[in-house]
């Protein structure tokens, strides 16, 4: 089995990912540099299976990724701007757990054969979960998921940076799968589950392996387009143009072929990086963003082409933002001030719209660190810096 570990991690993620190699047909794993404890695989954990695919690894948020485009413009052309700009994004972009867009938006993915994949489930599990994916095109999540406006560091050119999944179709297809997995119903409500649950695996040769994974590709589709979307209604606020973009998953499984094999490789919170393959990885508010590719390098093949998907949570939420109580809508306890996070990023020239302290730059490593844990592997293209952040509220 190939073992591959990158950075220094904390005992609880090194032992979830340790417990993940133990279980199915696993032929090796990677922790990436960005790697933190999660539900049943680390974030930035890397599991690649023989004919096995895991919904637990995969995880909720099925096809999160970022979307990176070099515009037109330059810092001069938006700078005196960039606080009218921010409001206006502020004001169109549609942040939250649940939210829904009032517009409907037409979009051709809605035709795609794949969605027949539910209708093998059941008519009412087609049904609704295809209406909700409409109602809910075109928003983005909560947490870390982000708008934003970046300056090459180097040329000055403006890019635009985006940051979500497949909202909550992509988490009722994982918790329908997971129920399957443990002979429920699909629309059952869910067992309880701990974080160290172990992985949940599907054969890839059954039926419900294979419904899980053209199910999973609908996700994927559907985040693609969705990233898409809020892509273009931020380069019509900016009034950009879009010269050249990258677009990545890094919730996701793919079929690889490594060592003459095709395996199916699951990253949750990792960036596939072949030799050339470009990749956007964004760091926190007051950090750096990149765009990289990999490299063909014999550590890069042992580390089954896995790099970093961002800087790596070092604190946790409840930590940094204290626990909420739900009837006066407050928090207490955290760690980390509104005041904190105001001054951090002022400091570092961003303009900041929503967000809690919870995703403040003090709860994650910079970015620096874990990129060069994994030299050798990635070559970084550009290096970008936010002007610009606009994320949910807490």
């Amino acid at each position: 089995m190939k073992k591959v570990i990158f950075g220094n991690h904390e005992p609880e993620t090194l032992r979830q990912f340790n417990n993940c190699l133990e279980v199915g047909n696993v032929v090796g794993g990677v922790l990436c540099a960005d790697g933190h404890y999660g539900y049943s695989q680390p974030v930035g954990g890397v599991i690649v299976y023989d004919g096995q695919i895991a919904p637990s690894g995969v995880g909720y948020d099925i096809a999160c990724g970022n979307k990176a485009v070099k515009t037109n413009l330059t810092y001069s052309d938006i700078k005196d701007d960039i606080s009218n700009i921010m409001d206006e994004l502020h004001k169109k972009t549609l942040f939250g757990i649940g939210r829904k867009n009032p517009q409907r938006v037409d979009h051709s993915l809605f035709d795609d054969d794949d969605w027949k994949v539910y209708k093998e489930i059941g008519k009412h599990e087609h049904d609704e979960l295809k209406a909700l994916a409409r109602s809910q095109f075109g928003t983005t999540g909560s947490g870390n998921h982000y708008v934003d406006i970046l300056v090459d560091k180097k040329t000055d050119e403006v890019w635009v940076g985006n940051h979500f999944g497949s909202r909550g179709l992509g988490h009722r297809t994982a918790t329908g799968f997971l129920n399957l997995a443990k002979g429920l119903q699909f629309s059952d409500k869910p067992m309880r589950e701990s974080m160290e649950q172990p992985p949940t695996l599907l054969d890839m040769d059954s039926e419900v392996g294979q419904l899980y994974f053209t199910a999973m590709e609908l996700a994927g589709k559907y985040a693609y387009a969705g990233r898409d979307y809020v892509m273009e209604q931020t380069l019509d606020i900016i009034g950009a143009e879009s010269l050249f973009e990258v677009h990545n998953h890094h919730n996701y499984a793919w079929k690889e072929t490594h060592f003459g094999k095709e395996y199916i490789v699951v990253r949750k919170g990792a960036t596939p990086a072949a030799p050339g393959q470009l990749g956007f990885v964004g760091g926190s508010m007051g950090d750096i963003s990149v765009i990289l590719h990999g490299v063909d390098s014999e550590k890069s093949r042992e580390a089954f082409y896995s790099t970093i998907h961002g800087a790596g949570r070092i604190m946790s939420r409840t930590k940094a933002a204290g626990r909420m109580n739900w009837r006066t809508r407050k928090r207490r306890g955290g760690e980390i001030s509104e005041a904190d996070m105001q001054r951090a990023v002022e400091r570092y020239g961003v303009e900041l719209r929503g967000a809690g302290t919870d995703e403040s730059p003090f709860v994650y490593r910079k970015l620096q660190e874990v990129l060069d844990a994994h030299e050798g592997t990635i070559e970084v293209l550009n290096v970008l810096k936010p002007i610009g952040v606009v994320m949910a509220r807490d």
